[in-house]
């Protein structure tokens, strides 16, 4: 009897053994389970701190680098300024004369605002081609290159910096207009596109003149070097005087030529209540289609100078 006892002893201490070396690799597994756990949280903690941001916040980051600089040098109160300029130097000396000759519009500030849009925002697009410039020049573009963000940032960034002075540019524009008595007279929807236009032509300037200023990789150069179309383009166009009223073999180039399209069509969009004219198809499709091939001519060029490597 007493063998049996201490057998049953012995038995009961041996299976509270099994069982408390099966708890303690119970809490053990828990542990490692726990570690395998934490270890899995800070990678992938770890991992999310070392990606690149998100493309949107890379453009928002370097438009801003350019956008806050232009507000101490200068360039922003050049852009609101120049269609000051433009307006005070093209305004008062014509307006006598084309009031006599005739410009086919009711008042000539009503056919020369389009004018000092255009050549506002192609004065932005100056300012432009010198940063584009002064990025290739200065390495920005190498370290750009190295840096893990897609080749098309850096163009955006500048383009929107560039937007941003243009949109400057186009009311300062408008505010002139009206001290010299342009007005809207088509309703809101024109408004809207007037002002839509000249955005979009300032876009398209813009990415030519980012373009020219990446190939050429010097800033004061290619300044002045663009200086010479505005001029050229400017005054061999309808933004001063009527296509009719230059001689008959330059008349084909002054009607046809890009910049005189952009001004028929927001002389169509800002409306005239003398002559009672709005936009129409055979008025917007040349102007359109100069907008459309300038941008797909010069967006893969811009985002392909953007990927090269100096």
């Amino acid at each position: 009897m007493r063998r049996f006892r201490r057998e049953r002893e012995e038995c009961g201490s041996i299976a509270a053994s099994t069982a408390a070396t099966k708890e303690r690799g119970t809490e053990r597994g828990a542990d490692r389970a726990t570690e395998r756990t934490e270890c899995t949280v800070s990678s992938v903690l770890l991992e999310r701190q070392f990606l690149p941001p998100k493309a949107t916040n890379q453009v928002w980051v370097l438009t801003r680098r350019l956008i806050t600089p232009s507000l101490r040098n200068g360039e922003i109160w050049t852009a609101v300024a120049s269609p000051v300029v433009f307006t005070v130097g093209f305004y008062i000396p014509l307006v006598g004369v084309m009031t006599f000759l005739g410009s086919g519009s009711g008042t000539y500030s009503q056919f020369l605002m389009p004018m000092i849009v255009l050549q506002g925002v192609a004065f932005s697009a100056i300012a432009a081609s010198f940063r584009s410039a002064t990025d290739a020049v200065e390495g920005i573009n190498r370290r750009f290159a190295a840096m893990p963000i897609a080749h098309w940032v850096p163009v955006a960034a500048r383009m929107g910096a560039n937007m941003f002075r243009c949109a400057l540019t186009v009311v300062s524009s408008v505010v002139c207009g009206y001290l010299i008595g342009f007005r809207f007279h088509l309703g809101i929807a024109h408004t809207f596109g007037f002002l839509l236009l000249a955005m979009a032509i300032g876009f398209v300037l813009s990415l030519g003149a980012d373009v020219i200023g990446s190939l050429t990789r010097s800033p004061e150069a290619t300044s002045q070097a663009l200086i010479l179309p505005q001029m050229l383009f400017g005054m061999l166009s309808a933004g001063f005087a009527p296509s009719d009223q230059f001689p008959a073999w330059i008349e084909p180039f002054v009607r046809n030529q890009p910049v005189s399209q952009w001004a028929y069509l927001l002389r169509a969009l800002a409306g005239d209540p003398t002559f009672e004219t709005g936009p129409t198809w055979g008025i917007a499709f040349p102007a359109v289609l100069w907008l459309v091939s300038g941008t797909l001519i010069f967006a893969p060029l811009a985002i392909k100078l953007s990927a090269r490597r100096p």
